[in-house]
């Protein structure tokens, strides 16, 4: 029982951050994404009844601790959805840096929930394969779908109505991504205990919170219309509300270093200079610039010749999952 499944990267322009309940990963709003072609992850699951325990291989190294126990708890979640009691191996290749604010974990455990589920047997469509990967990772369950999707919050406790929905095909819209790599070691706070200590503590929280439904209706209309500026506005915008919970919490804490900083400064002259960007950035230092298709070159050139980038990767909207 073999299956290959890849998964992309996706990029939140109404952020989620905040969970209602920890232990199945239910968010405390609503969020919007678009999928990237330019991170990815494959991964191949193989079920074998000889097995004695699961093992796991990220980019040819064999993974152990907390990471280890992610993925085999989320095998237990497909088992038991399976009813069946037998082991796997599970190898990755990730094309994203991991743990560094690029959503490594969105296409991680979208790629290994559906080869996952499609190794075991289980025959799911993209609802239910969405409200399961929503277990292993919050934002992963976006990176089912192809183009825009949207993680709707859910009431149920049980999370039976929280999981991802499309709300654009690729085809949509050619809205491209430049994303920015400042610093790809781990980051000192997780996107765990980050959103943790900012929903027990930062007096924001609230006021982030009440923002949301208005900024998801306003993007909705301006990706419908294809309007760049109404979608570019309302995505930094969140973005920003979004960081500044942090900076509420006890203690308080950032994920920006200061080359963050002076790219949001160059986003802000490019558009001064008329040509359009506007940035996001998720829980991490580096940071993503949306432009269009006609200011690529200007705005790559721009962001390579500001010191401390490492690197700018530019991706296209991106397809949902695909099996191998």
């Amino acid at each position: 029982m073999k299956a290959t499944a890849k998964a992309h990267t996706n990029i939140a322009l109404i952020k989620y951050w905040g969970k209602r309940e920890e232990s199945i990963i239910l968010p405390t709003n609503n969020s919007l994404s678009l999928t990237l072609d330019g991170f990815y992850t494959t991964t191949s699951v193989k079920f074998n009844k000889d097995f004695t325990e699961d093992e796991f291989f990220l980019d040819g190294k064999k993974v152990t601790g907390v990471p280890y126990d992610r993925v085999s708890g989320f095998l237990d979640l497909i088992r038991d959805l399976a009813g069946k009691k037998v082991y796997a191996s599970v190898e990755s290749v990730n094309e994203v840096p991991t743990a560094a604010g690029f959503a490594s974990s969105a296409s991680g455990f979208a790629a290994l929930a559906a080869a996952g589920a499609k190794a075991i047997g289980l025959e799911l469509n993209d609802q239910e394969l969405s409200r399961l990967t929503r277990q292993g990772s919050g934002s992963a369950c976006r990176s089912i779908y192809g183009g825009f999707a949207e993680w709707r919050m859910g009431f149920m406790e049980d999370g039976s109505d929280s999981y991802a929905v499309p709300v654009a095909p690729v085809e949509h819209w050619d809205l491209r991504v430049a994303a920015v790599v400042l610093d790809a070691k781990m980051k000192k706070v997780s996107s765990r205990d980050g959103m943790r200590r900012t929903v027990e503590s930062s007096p924001f929280f609230a006021g982030w919170l009440d923002s949301i439904s208005v900024d998801l209706r306003e993007i909705k209309s301006g990706i419908e219309a294809r309007d760049f500026e109404k979608v570019g506005k309302i995505a930094e915008a969140n973005c920003l509300k979004m960081h500044a919970t942090t900076l509420g919490a006890k203690p308080p804490f950032t994920y920006w270093i200061d080359t963050t900083l002076t790219v949001m400064q160059r986003v802000r002259e490019l558009r001064e200079n008329g040509i359009p960007a506007y940035f996001t950035i998720d829980a991490g230092p580096n940071v993503k610039v949306l432009y269009l298709p006609e200011n690529e070159k200007q705005i790559h050139e721009s962001l390579q010749r500001i010191p401390g980038v490492l690197d700018v990767r530019l991706s296209k909207p991106g397809h949902g999952i695909s099996y191998l």
